[in-house]
């Protein structure tokens, strides 16, 4: 590993003056939260003493003079001010995840909040960032495609719609969706904070975003956590391809557990088939064979008691509504399905579809995917249709701008992993530990949980907190749930 971490060193990070404009960033005019009545997060902002600004920068870095956007940020002060020692930017992932009122969980470290300025940046095109709008009624483009062929002709007809949805935007907007681009607007709140460095801590899909930020502008990253690490040489429109394994996994996991055993994973499989054959009632929704593995698919990110026990409540009521029962969802199940079928929950797949479809190019042939599922349904009949199903980047109007980056740089980082991930594998992890050469993994070992700083106990959140106030990363190490 030595010899690894020392070849990979000198291999320079891309040239940051060759990324972004050479003028420099207007200072940020900082001021309260609340845009008007009814704004919950700006009175949510203002009571915990944030202040809220704005970034403009290009809609396109090659044309620096041209079109611009603005980006939204949130800022709680170091609260000992006189020990601070710098900015931490905070990405919750997605893509598509607004990220200002991740300010808010400074009570949550409170040894961090102290010694830096906690900054929450909506990414170009999300939250309060110059949004795109896609018309969907749906939340998420995420569906399985079924059983058989014709099941899949209706996902093709369904990705094909909510591409059309998103085609209502300017063409250039959706080609400078990228993460690349949000990298570059990283850099330039930076600069305008006044700050040499910046520290950061993504999750998820902001592991990329911060991979990418240290292959481009390496030079000006200071402490940067990524917790739950993706592939990045997969990232894009097939990033749940690898997903269905995990989550068969965390399947068995919550059957074993107290609030699954009643149940048991037979259960689980036997409802997603009953929806295959005849849709059923769910309260006032419907569920079919395209829905049913993705409400499994949105329980199983977490394997805390709480969590499970609340998929276990779920699959209960599944059960009873496949058996011809009537029955009421719970209102966390109720708000899921008047997501998933009116569109009245949280955007973050609608505002992320464009930065993944902007990252990489996804095959524009519906046969192949269906080839995919086919070749591993045998393996994986439960989750696999959902995971390789067709995307609506397969009807895309406009192609990506620029190649997909390739990570590959001694930067250092601190990486948080957990090995038995649904959402982000462990093998995807570790890809991303090797392309950061430089940097140290701390590993959750038993955990079927997505996201563990602030979620995985003592161990890991203490190597967060050493790394980002002392600067010394740990040697790779093993954490226990």
């Amino acid at each position: 590993m030595a010899a690894l971490v020392i070849a990979a060193a000198l291999t320079p990070a891309t040239p940051a003056a060759a990324q972004a404009p050479t003028t420099p960033a207007a200072p940020i005019t900082w001021h309260g939260c609340t845009t008007g009545p009814g704004d919950r997060l700006g009175a949510e902002l203002d009571k915990a003493g944030a202040q809220c600004g704005e970034v403009v920068v290009p809609v396109d870095y090659r044309r620096p003079e041209g079109r611009e956007i603005t980006i939204a940020l949130s800022r709680i002060k170091a609260t000992d001010p006189a020990r601070r020692r710098g900015v931490v930017l905070l990405n919750p992932g997605g893509p598509g995840g607004p990220a200002m009122e991740l300010v808010l969980a400074g009570p949550s470290m409170p040894e961090i909040a102290a010694r830096y300025d906690l900054v929450g940046m909506d990414p170009r095109f999300v939250g309060r960032s110059s949004p795109l709008r896609c018309a969907w009624n749906t939340d998420t483009f995420a569906r399985s495609a079924g059983p058989d062929a014709r099941s899949f002709r209706e996902s093709v007809a369904f990705a094909k719609e909510l591409a059309r949805g998103c085609s209502g935007n300017d063409r250039e907007l959706l080609r400078a969706a990228s993460t690349r681009n949000t990298a570059r607007d990283m850099d330039v709140v930076r600069a305008a904070l006044g700050e040499r460095k910046i520290s950061y801590i993504g999750a998820s899909y902001g592991t990329y975003l911060g991979a990418v930020y240290l292959q481009m502008f390496g030079s000006r990253a200071d402490r940067f956590v990524l917790d739950s690490p993706v592939d990045p040489g997969v990232f894009g429109p097939g990033l749940l391809r690898s997903t269905a394994p995990a989550l068969d996994a965390a399947l068995k996991n919550w059957a074993k557990s107290a609030a699954g055993r009643e149940l048991g994973e037979q259960t689980v499989r036997d409802i997603a088939r009953a929806a295959e054959r005849r849709p059923f009632r769910v309260g006032k929704y419907t569920v079919d064979g395209h829905l049913a593995p993705y409400l499994f698919f949105a329980h199983l990110y977490d394997d805390r008691p709480a969590s499970q026990a609340e998929f276990a409540a779920t699959v209960r009521t599944l059960r009873d509504a496949a058996a011809g029962r009537p029955v009421t969802p719970s209102p966390s199940l109720n708000e899921l399905l008047d997501g998933l079928t009116t569109g009245s929950g949280a955007a973050t797949d609608r505002a992320g579809t464009p930065v993944v479809c902007a990252d990489r190019e996804a095959s524009r042939v519906p046969a192949e995917y269906y080839r995919d599922i086919q070749s591993h349904r045998q393996a994986e009949p439960l989750f696999g249709p959902l995971a390789r199903n067709i995307t609506p980047c397969a009807f895309w109007p406009v192609t990506p701008a620029e190649p997909a980056t390739r990570i590959h740089n001694g930067s250092p980082a601190l990486l948080l992993g957990s090995t038995d991930d649904p959402a982000t594998p462990y093998a995807g992890q570790l890809a991303m530990r090797r392309a950061l050469a430089g940097s140290r993994m701390v590993t959750l070992e038993g955990a079927y949980r997505h996201s563990v700083f602030l979620k995985g106990g003592a161990c890991v959140d203490a190597a967060v907190r050493d790394y980002l106030l002392g600067g010394e990363l740990p040697a790779d190490r093993v954490c226990r749930s």
